[in-house]
């Protein structure tokens, strides 16, 4: 049987974070000298000197746009999928908000379709959402699908849930999870935990 991988969507098989700072906030706020090295929080709101309303209207805005639909997926990852993504079951997993899931979906099967053959979202609560509370975050989600061996993700607290559950998890460095290493090096870990075929 094969063993299963859930992979989170942004910044981890794109450069969500990074595209959308480079070509939305930024043009949008001239005068923020921020870089993507020094965004050390997600959400980073605090680090930009804005709300958290204005981050994630900015966010949700480059996600369901025509650049934030055309990302490039990131190389490394893609490699590893060409060489070794036909040895495991995959299932993409993302926290979004309803409006930015259909984008993400289309992006995903376009990408990652080969191998991605599941999706599943935990809603990121915007004001006007009246969607049922089935979960909370990704470590319910989780531990309602009952199924996965490893996650695949750029967050600290998503990785301890996964772990907590008895899963393995790999960390995807980023400025705001201060991992160490690079994309590449998280790949390494991800074939070391699973035998890699």
């Amino acid at each position: 049987m094969l063993r299963t991988i859930i992979w989170d969507i942004d910044d981890v098989l794109n450069s969500l974070t990074q595209e959308w700072l480079e070509h939305e906030w930024r043009p949008k706020h001239p005068d923020c000298t921020v870089t993507f090295a020094e965004i050390r929080a997600n959400p980073p709101h605090e680090v930009l000197g804005t709300t958290l309303h204005e981050y994630q209207v900015s966010l949700d805005r480059f996600r369901t746009s025509e650049a934030g639909r055309s990302l490039a997926p990131v190389p490394e990852v893609v490699d590893w999928f060409v060489h070794h993504g036909a040895c495991y079951r995959h299932i993409a997993l993302t926290a979004r908000p309803f409006v930015a899931v259909p984008p993400a979906a289309e992006w995903l099967f376009e990408h990652f379709g080969n191998w991605i053959r599941g999706f599943g979202f935990v809603p990121s609560q915007r004001v006007n959402d009246h969607a049922p509370d089935y979960d909370r975050d990704k470590g319910d989600w989780l531990r309602w699908i009952g199924v996965g061996d490893v996650l695949v993700d750029d967050s600290p607290t998503n990785q301890k849930a996964a772990l907590e559950l008895g899963l393995g998890a790999v960390l995807v460095p980023q400025p705001w999870n201060q991992a160490s290493g690079t994309i590449r090096d998280a790949l390494i870990a991800l074939s070391r935990l699973l035998d890699n075929c």
